[in-house]
């Protein structure tokens, strides 16, 4: 009979496995460990030499490690590896120098055999080339096993925007990291390759493809959408470097964290909708149905084609090129400051912007109001300090030139398609310029707080128990509130 000990570590072993199997993960083949130990070059002892105090402190483990414990899990398990070896291993290159601490596997297993064979590189690419790959660098790295001396790219290589010759290393880096990505975010392989041109990288798709996924899940549960579930969805959207918004760019920068979704004109005249609300159309809806849960009643009549989602940057003075009608606009986030600046009155008479009259200067804080303005006057964005997003519901100039199948797949998606006859004026006055005194109406805001509960007094018409013991009469005036509700809400998300 085997000793104590020995049955002991036996019975753990087999624990191990049979949840690995349970879990659904990758069991480590035994197959080969024979083999392996009889193919050892090295002692135990000897092994033992290079695994003292001072050794280990010359090839230390990374900072991040520090209070974390490795599971058992591997073979990319779920939890595997860290975020911050990723990170790193992404932007490995051919040229990147390394060195491997000499003798760091135990003899007697497969990857001793293996560490043996790959560790004599010094750069990367020969690392690959002696049949080490994108995992065991990251283990290695975590374990204090390798050590980077450069180059490194800057961000990591995305094949999809690389225009050049890729090398074995390249190639191999690219398609370990895509496969991660799929598998940490419960996401389909093929979704994630993405055409040259398309304007997004890899890494764009795993995170719009994911704020997706969350929209989705949050209408169908049709519990009304939060702003926090807003916040939410754009903290997981990927935002594009906009280089072409000059106009907003705050200075000193030369691009802001901006999209726009829905209708679009492109600089050689074509009208189209973005690839983004078509991609994405339920993080496309989300916002949708978010204003149409609290459009007041004086304005329901409000139609958009586009969004303008932006991230993080306080928009310089600016007007807008030639929208159709008012905007609408609203701020989400946890940030102080970041209030929307309007000239109500600017009628694009004086051109130089610095030169509009202060006291035209109307401030409203969008993050506690939903306002609506004009975007071809003036307006601008106070400094804030933590994270802020915001919404702007906009018509494009050109909108009644668009195609008709594309205005059908836009009232399709969810928006509210303004006719081609539209009356730009019916919710706002024109700008009165500056030899008047008035600005009524140029600009309105709504307290979301109330507008939010307006919705949710909509929502408990339709409970069917409201009026269950009112009898009759009670029946009847269930059915008269809820036509008037149903009358004030005609646009909401199917």
């Amino acid at each position: 009979m085997p000793p104590k000990g020995a049955r002991k570590a036996k019975a753990v072993a087999v624990r191990k496995e049979n949840l690995k199997q349970k879990l659904g993960l990758k069991v480590r083949s035994t197959e080969g460990r024979e083999e392996a130990k009889a193919a050892a070059k090295m002692t135990k002892e000897q092994w033992k030499k290079y695994q003292t105090e001072d050794h280990k402190k010359k090839w230390p483990k990374p900072d991040y490690m520090a209070n974390y414990k490795n599971s058992f899990v591997r073979d990319g398990g779920e939890g595997a590896y860290r975020d911050q070896s990723y990170a790193l291993v992404t932007r490995w290159m051919a040229e990147t120098k390394i060195s491997y601490r000499p003798h760091a596997k135990s003899p007697g297993s497969k990857s001793h055999i293996r560490y043996e064979k790959y560790s004599k590189a010094t750069t990367v690419a020969q690392a690959l080339k002696m049949g080490s790959w994108p995992l065991d660098w990251c283990y290695d790295y975590e374990h204090g096993f390798i050590k980077v001396h450069g180059p490194l790219r800057d961000e990591p290589l995305d094949s999809t925007q690389h225009n050049g010759a890729l090398t074995p290393v390249d190639e191999a880096i690219c398609a370990w990291h895509r496969k991660e990505l799929a598998k940490r975010h419960g996401l389909n392989l093929r979704d994630l390759y993405v055409d040259k041109g398309a304007g997004e990288s890899v890494m764009m798709r795993v995170h719009r493809l994911v704020a997706d996924r969350k929209a989705k899940e949050l209408i169908d549960k049709n519990k009304g959408i939060t702003d926090e579930d807003v916040q939410e969805v754009m903290t997981a959207w990927a935002f594009a470097k906009n280089t072409a918004r000059v106009n907003v760019m705050p200075d000193g920068e030369n691009y802001v964290w901006s999209d726009t979704v829905g209708l679009l004109r492109d600089r050689i005249g074509d009208i189209h909708l973005t690839q983004s609300a078509t991609r994405y159309p339920n993080f496309t809806r989300i916002f949708i149905k978010w204003l149409a849960e609290r459009l007041p009643e004086e304005a329901k009549s409000f139609k958009f084609t586009s969004l303008n989602l932006n991230c993080n940057y306080a928009a310089r003075r600016h007007r807008d090129g030639n929208n159709f009608g008012p905007s609408m606009i609203k701020a989400f986030g946890a940030f102080k400051g970041g209030k929307l600046a309007v000239f109500p009155r600017d009628n694009r008479e004086i051109t130089d912007l610095a030169k509009l009259p202060a006291r035209d200067r109307q401030v409203i804080d969008i993050k506690k109001n939903l306002v609506m303005f004009n975007g071809n006057s003036a307006h601008e964005v106070d400094d804030f300090q933590g994270s802020r997003f915001s919404v702007v519901y906009f018509t494009l100039g050109c909108h009644a030139k668009a195609k008709d199948e594309i205005r059908a797949t836009m009232a399709n998606i969810g928006f509210p398609v303004p006719a081609k006859d539209e009356d730009p004026r019916a919710l706002l006055p024109a700008p009165s310029g500056y030899n008047t005194k008035t600005t009524a109406g140029c600009v309105k805001a709504w307290p979301v707080a109330k507008l939010t509960k307006k919705k949710h007094a909509f929502a408990k018409l339709k409970n069917l128990k409201t009026f269950s013991r009112a009898g009759t009469k009670g029946k009847e005036k269930r059915k008269a509130a809820m036509e008037r509700a149903e009358a004030s809400n005609r646009w909401r998300i199917r």
